[in-house]
Formats: structure tokens, sequence, C-alpha cells
């Protein structure tokens, strides 16, 4: 598999050179030049296949001509020891829960493949990188976890100082658990939102020295390293799926930074049957409201209780309109945009756990309302939809018991990532800051 520009998509890098440079030279996003199939996987893959045995096959598939079959079983075996969870609540409604990870977010997917993907890179090229990126907390939790220790791989993280105000016990757990990570790992507090952290993280990148004098690679979905292993879990849900759907069915995907929404499209450019994708959108709704007037207005982003997709300014949207010819009208094809409230997500987590005894947290409760909004008023009640689960509910504890009156018990693994504030440093959100962090990271 090739990938391309998406502003310049007239010459194309390998896999490999799109991972190491993460953004194109004129700072647009890698994408693949062309469509895979995945139809033939989809013809004898069944419930009986692992989700381990899936992503050999189409890692083996998807980058044949640089990772052979031997390559591609040890990258599936170190990425997955985990696996995505499907579970039915109704005759409309299940969920993909992919928060069975490390750290119990569907990040560890993305970021546990590009681990050990760029591993097996290095190994063979005597290079090193420096992995920045930025997150409200979860994904900062997954790429320390995923990188923590491995060889010529350093992490820096970019979480903003905002982070904490709608769930304050989830958000300070989650500093506590970056900071406790040191070696090979930095931690950086910006002063400022999650955006002004991918603002940040992206000048250095488009910043030719400072990213080739440091090294640089992201893990943020803007490496599409880390975005193309989300394709296999749709792929998976299918498996499961085939052979008992019966007329139309819909992924409803939280939405935040788009990046598990363009994954989702991928798997349906690469041959995955299905009618169309719900993206779910708190009050930070810029892919609703572009879908429904044409116009795309990032803004500085609300905070809400889905805290880890209050974004203003989307960096996937450019891959979405690259996909799209740049025509909400075809984009609409393929996406419905539902917006939901933070009185919606309270509800939804609420009744979820009441009539299903099921308890989810709010990001994967805005899914589940955009998914109740769009059967009720786009499909007259019919059909079915898989809502992608996104975060553990332990994850945002505090509010799933305000919903709930019961509060999440942390799963093993979570609760035996450690814990600490040692290791947390404060910056401005300028790239002198981060240049100077760098610098003394080097020593």
């Amino acid at each position: 598999m090739k990938f391309v520009d998406t502003r310049n998509p007239t010459e194309s890098v390998s896999f490999s050179d799109a991972i190491f440079s993460t953004l194109a030279p004129d700072g647009g996003l890698y994408q693949p030049a062309s469509d895979a199939d995945v139809r033939q996987f989809l013809l004898y893959m069944d419930e009986s296949t692992s989700f381990q045995e899936l992503s050999e096959v189409m890692i083996s598939s998807l980058f044949e001509d640089e990772i052979n079959p031997g390559a591609a079983a040890r990258i599936a075996k170190s990425s997955f020891p985990f696996s995505p969870v499907f579970r039915t609540l109704d005759e409309h409604f299940s969920l993909l829960e992919l928060y069975h990870g490390p750290t119990g977010v569907f990040k560890d997917f993305g970021v546990s493949f590009l681990a050990a993907v760029l591993e097996e890179f290095i190994s063979h090229s005597g290079r090193s990188a420096t992995v920045l990126t930025a997150s409200t907390g979860d994904t900062g939790c997954a790429v320390a976890r995923a990188f923590h220790g491995r060889k010529d791989m350093r992490v820096v993280v970019l979480v903003p100082s905002s982070c904490g105000s709608a769930s304050s016990a989830g958000e300070s757990r989650k500093l506590r658990q970056l900071a406790a990570f040191d070696g090979n790992v930095l931690s950086l507090h910006v002063r400022g939102n999650f955006d002004d952290c991918q603002r940040l993280a992206r000048s250095a990148f488009e910043n030719p020295a400072v990213r080739d004098r440091f090294s640089l690679i992201s893990a943020n979905s803007l490496n599409p390293g880390r975005l193309i292993p989300q394709t296999f879990y749709y792929v998976y849900a299918f498996t499961r799926l085939k052979k008992t759907i019966h007329g139309d069915f819909f992924f409803s995907v939280p939405s935040g930074n788009l990046g598990n929404l363009t994954a989702g499209i991928y798997a349906w450019k690469w041959g995955m049957p299905v009618n169309g994708f719900v993206a779910a959108t708190n009050a930070n709704d810029e892919i609703p409201r572009y879908l429904a007037n044409g116009v795309f207005s990032p803004r500085e982003p609300v905070r809400t209780v889905s805290d880890a997709m209050d974004v203003g300014n989307p960096a996937n949207f450019e891959r979405l309109l690259s996909v799209f010819g740049s025509n909400p009208g075809v984009m609409r094809t393929m996406i419905d945009g539902e917006s939901v409230t933070d009185d919606e997500t309270l509800d939804a987590i609420r009744r979820v756990y009441e009539t299903h005894g099921v308890l989810i947290d709010p990001h994967t409760a805005v899914g589940y309302r955009a998914a109740e909004k769009f059967l009720s008023e786009k499909l007259d009640g019919q059909g079915s939809i898989i809502v992608l689960a996104t975060g553990d509910p332990y994850g945002s504890a505090d509010i799933v018991e305000k919903a709930t009156g019961v509060r999440p018990e942390p799963p093993a693994g979570i609760a035996a990532l450690p814990e600490s504030d040692r290791n947390l440093r404060a910056i401005d959100p300028d790239l002198g800051s981060l240049v100077a962090a760098l610098e003394s990271f080097d020593k």
C-alpha cells in the first residue's frame, strides 16, 4: 500500500516513509493512494476468527511490499494481546467495546500497532525516533504505555492544562498515570486547551529543522500508522454480524478528532458492506453543521462531559474532504451528523444501565444517543446500528455514578497502572518552549 498527500496526491510514498514523516512536505496528511480490497477476507472470516488472526492477515495483505508474513505475525502478536468485545443490546443496537486494552480506551489499538510496527522498522534501519503526541489524557496514557521502554524510541506527550474540569477525578488519574512513566517518556502540561496542544505539535512537525533534529513522529491519528489499524476492528465487527444481519446496518462513531470515523470510511472504501456511519458529536458539532450547510467553521472547543471529544478543529476532517472530493452532498450519502447535549448524554448512560444492565462511559453514550436519533428520525425505526464503545466507564467514574448511582470498578489492568506526579512538567504553548523541553530531554 502506497500513501499520498491530501493536498498534492501526485506522488506516493511507502508506508514506512509515511509513518516516519507523519505529515507531507506541504503540511498535508497521508492517506492510502488506492483502495485495498478486504472482500476476500470477509468471505471466510467469521465469529471463530480471532482479532489477532484477522489483524495478521490484513497487515500482511495491506503492506505486503514492506512487511513479510513473519513480520506481520510478530506485529499482530505484539500489538493485540487484547481484542474488541461485541455485545448485543437488542434487535437494533449493539456495542463494539474497544476498551479492553491496557489503558481502557480504543486508542490502545492504534498506538499498540504503531509501537510494534515502528519497532519492526527501526530494528532493520538503525534509525531512532521521538514520538510526539497531543492528548486530553486518554491518548497520552495509551502512547506512554505502548512505547515505554522500547529501544531507540522516546515519547513526549502534550496534555492541556484545561484537562479536568468536566470529570476531574478521571482526568486527575490520567495525568498521574502519565506522570508516573519515566525513562524514555516525557509528559508536558501545556498551558491551554487541546487545540493548543494540537497546534503546537503540528507546528513542530511542519518545521523541518525541529522535525529532523529530533526525528519527530506523531502518535496522533495524524499518523497513518495509528489510523490504519483502526480499520481492523470495523472488519472484525462485520465478521461477527455477517450471518445475522438482516436489512440495513450502520456504525455510530463518537467523533472528536475524526480518526475513528475516517478509519471506518476507509474500511467501507475497501469493500466492507455497510450502509453508512453516524458521526456522533457533543456540543462541538462541526461535522453535523458541515453536513447540514456545507460550511466547515472550526471554533474554540466547548467543554462537555464527553471531554475527549472536545475538539473544535478536528485534524482528520482534511482526510474526509479528500475522500469525498470536498463535496458535502457526496459525504452526506455515507455520513449522518448528530449532536448530543450533556443532559442527553447523562440520560443515555442511565437508560442503558436501567434497560440492559450495562454501564457505558459518556463518549459511548453520545454514540448511543446519536444512534437512537438516527434510527428514529432517518430510518423510521428500522435497521441495525453498531455503536463504538470507546472508553471504559471507569475512566469517567464520577459522571457514570452521577447518572446511574453506581460507581464503576476499575478493570484489573487499569487498576495496575502506576500513578505519580513527579514527571509532569508545565510549558507554554509555543514552539520555543517545546524545543527547550526536547533539548532538556536529550541531556
